[in-house]
């Protein structure tokens, strides 16, 4: 017999959504901190680069498996298993760390750790927040999302440096390790609805790898998902290399000046605060479709200026402007998806979703800190090289320059992505061409 005192529906969304707003600030401070660390140690944006290609490269492999997981089994399971899984790469660092023996190479572990908690939790909440929330309230909800994730970014970086100088890293990570703690507490109070079942998600119900096949055929079988996958794949290519140099670039530019860094990390958090917070009272476009254009168009632009800044100001500007964006993408995109595929098979199909988009992870933190590293970077240095006369008016030169460059023209690479799709009917169309998932047939199960 179901608890029928646990919160549920938008309350029970509330209780999660509240927990994770500590988590996220707790991980924010640790992000900062650790950022500062690393850059420390090794002066290389590739070195960071790889953090990101350790975190993705495990979700990738196991994404498909998760997604079957996340189907058959509790999905409020699944998101407790996510976190413990975080949390368990946390206190990994925080142990080296307090007994003196932290590497950077430990970090790429932790990342691999957080990386098979995140291939959990991603399928899990988006196909958890379907059954919870009416389709109606899906932008506004996914607006809370993005606005959660956001949020704590404001103050993450600042307070991260305030409290750097009395509890150190080491009370940096204990407090993020607590958090998690709390987010698989409020995951134990509130009830979360099983899916109902369909035909479609029944018929296809056999061994794992069966299954996890089952979410690449679902999108490849529907040429609109398959097209704003695409879109997503191109503009996260563009934008995983440009904000692999985007940190490095900053500290470079600012002769390693915490504070500056600091700063433009919150402007981002306030663009996309500021998004989330539009995106939930409003809900987005009645075509949701073009959220997803526009959207990365617009955010395609604000790159190019980030890239061509060389002033905190500009650079200030430009993330708000840049990250106010993001909730109007993600939120449209995901309302799109929750609404359109059958709840019952949407670990399936969002962990399938996902891997297609984040496919090019791995090797755009490779690309963007080589092509950094050893091409731009080098060619800039010298205000008198062919290659300076010819982009210097634009980026500068020195340190930095060539990072800037190279955001500069992945911005441009975004906002053609972002253009592009209102010339592909089965992407400017999708939301006519996909039936919502209500109207689909449904069985019954003993």
């Amino acid at each position: 017999m179901k608890n029928t005192k646990q919160p549920s529906g938008m309350a029970a969304f509330i209780v999660i959504w509240i927990s994770q707003i500590f988590s996220i600030l707790a991980s924010g401070m640790t992000g900062f901190a650790l950022s500062i660390w690393m850059y420390q140690k090794t002066e290389s944006a590739t070195a960071m680069g790889l953090l990101q290609v350790f975190y993705i490269t495990p979700f990738l492999i196991m994404s498909p498996i998760a997604g079957v997981m996340v189907d058959r089994y509790s999905r409020k399971l699944m998101m407790m298993i996510s976190d413990i899984t975080g949390g368990l790469g946390t206190l990994f660092v925080l142990l080296m760390f307090a007994t003196g023996k932290l590497e950077f190479w430990h970090l790429y572990l932790s990342a691999v750790l957080n990386g098979i908690g995140n291939t959990f939790q991603w399928p899990a909440y988006s196909a958890a927040i379907s059954t919870m929330i009416p389709k109606e309230q899906l932008g506004r909800a996914n607006g809370l999302m993005s606005l959660m994730e956001a949020g704590p970014g404001v103050i993450a970086p600042i307070l991260a440096g305030a409290l750097l100088p009395f509890i150190h890293i080491e009370g940096i990570l204990l407090f993020d390790v607590s958090t998690f703690l709390l987010a698989i507490g409020a995951l134990t109070l509130v009830n979360i609805p099983s899916p109902r079942h369909t035909e479609e998600g029944q018929a296809e119900k056999g061994s794992v790898w069966r299954e996890a096949a089952y979410g690449f055929n679902y999108i490849f079988a529907r040429p609109s998902l398959l097209g704003l996958q695409l879109i997503f794949f191109a503009g996260n290519l563009f934008t995983g290399i440009g904000f692999t140099v985007l940190a490095p670039m900053i500290l470079a530019r600012t002769n390693v000046n915490e504070t500056s860094f600091g700063l433009v990390q919150t402007a981002f958090a306030v663009g996309s605060i500021a998004g989330g917070v539009l995106m939930s009272a409003w809900g987005g476009f009645k075509r949701r479709v073009h959220g997803i254009l526009l959207g990365w168009a617009s955010f395609g632009i604000g790159m190019m200026v980030l890239g061509v800044g060389q002033s905190l100001l500009v650079w200030i500007i430009a993330a708000i402007l840049t990250d106010l964006f993001s909730p109007l993408v993600n939120g449209s995109n995901q309302a799109i998806w929750q609404s359109k595929v059958a709840p019952d098979v949407q670990g399936r199909v969002f962990s399938a979703r996902r891997l297609i988009a984040w496919f090019t992870n791995p090797i755009t933190p490779i690309l963007g800190g080589t092509l950094a590293d050893f091409v731009l970077e080098p060619a800039l240095h010298n205000s008198q090289s062919e290659f300076a006369r010819l982009f210097g008016g634009l980026v500068g030169t020195g340190p930095g320059a060539g990072m800037g460059l190279l955001v500069f023209f992945c911005g441009i690479g975004a906002l053609l992505v972002g253009i592009s799709g209102y010339f592909i009917p089965v992407i400017r169309n999708a939301e006519d061409l996909l039936p919502d998932h209500d109207t689909l047939k449904t069985i019954e199960t003993t």
